[in-house]
């Protein structure tokens, strides 16, 4: 990340420059050329560089519950601009580097964790880029689908989240759960409404996009297909 000044940086035929509040990621154990500028009023050239490991990517998406950004194809390196929540952070880091005393490991993972959900919001297309550099892991399946149950995430987002390929993770959620995978999910979510329809004073919409269903009609039709009567007829659900 370069905070004043910019730098160019040379790999092979490829050229970027990365200007002041911008990010770039770039992937490990590669030789960069670089060729800095200091600001044109200050004459300063300030940046901050990151190393990602695998194990703390595997953290951060084990605690984090939202969607993430999940690339369809390659994509190549790229300058993104990062937002105001992300340089202050960035700026926020200089007195653990003017202190004498090095700061505790407890509290550098903490700031590097940080970081990602930063990045995250900042840029999901660099985001998207680091999950895509990292080493596929495998996660629990039961984990994953738990995790994510009520989210609007589709079976591949599942199967890209616990480290397996598409045709992996049916076969495994298979042999797991008896049923394929979107067939479970929704029965899961449909029994989850019922028992929030019969003790919450939610509406049938809030039920619906609450649990991750693509709009009240959608579900509204599935279940009564499942149960035999609308979600409207709450007396019935109880």
């Amino acid at each position: 990340v370069v905070l004043g000044g910019s730098v160019t940086l040379t790999y092979g035929q490829q050229q970027w420059c990365v200007h002041k509040n911008e990010m770039i990621l770039l992937r490990k154990s590669r030789s960069i050329g670089y060729e800095k500028d200091g600001d044109p009023q200050t004459g300063l050239f300030e940046s901050l560089l990151f190393a990602i490991s695998d194990p703390l990517l595997a953290d951060f998406l084990a605690q984090e519950s939202s969607p993430m950004p999940r690339p369809a194809a390659e994509l190549g390196v790229q300058v993104a601009p990062m937002n105001e929540r992300l340089v202050a952070y960035c700026w926020s880091l200089a007195p653990y580097f003017d202190n004498p005393t090095p700061p505790e490991d407890g509290l550098l993972r903490l700031k590097m964790m940080e970081l990602l959900y930063n990045v995250k919001n900042s840029s999901r297309s660099i985001f998207a880029r680091m999950l895509q550099l990292r080493k596929p892991v495998r996660s629990s399946v039961q984990r994953v689908v738990e995790q994510h149950l009520t989210e609007p995430v589709s079976v591949e987002d599942l199967a890209y989240l616990s480290g397996r390929s598409l045709s992996s993770f049916k076969r495994d959620f298979q042999k797991i759960y008896n049923m394929p995978p979107a067939r479970w999910i929704r029965e899961q979510r449909l029994v989850r409404a019922r028992q929030m329809l019969a003790t919450s004073a939610l509406s049938v919409a809030e039920v619906c996009y609450t649990l991750g269903f693509e709009n009240p009609t959608h579900f509204s039709r599935i279940y009564k297909q499942h149960f035999g009567y609308p979600p409207s007829e709450r007396s019935q659900a109880q």
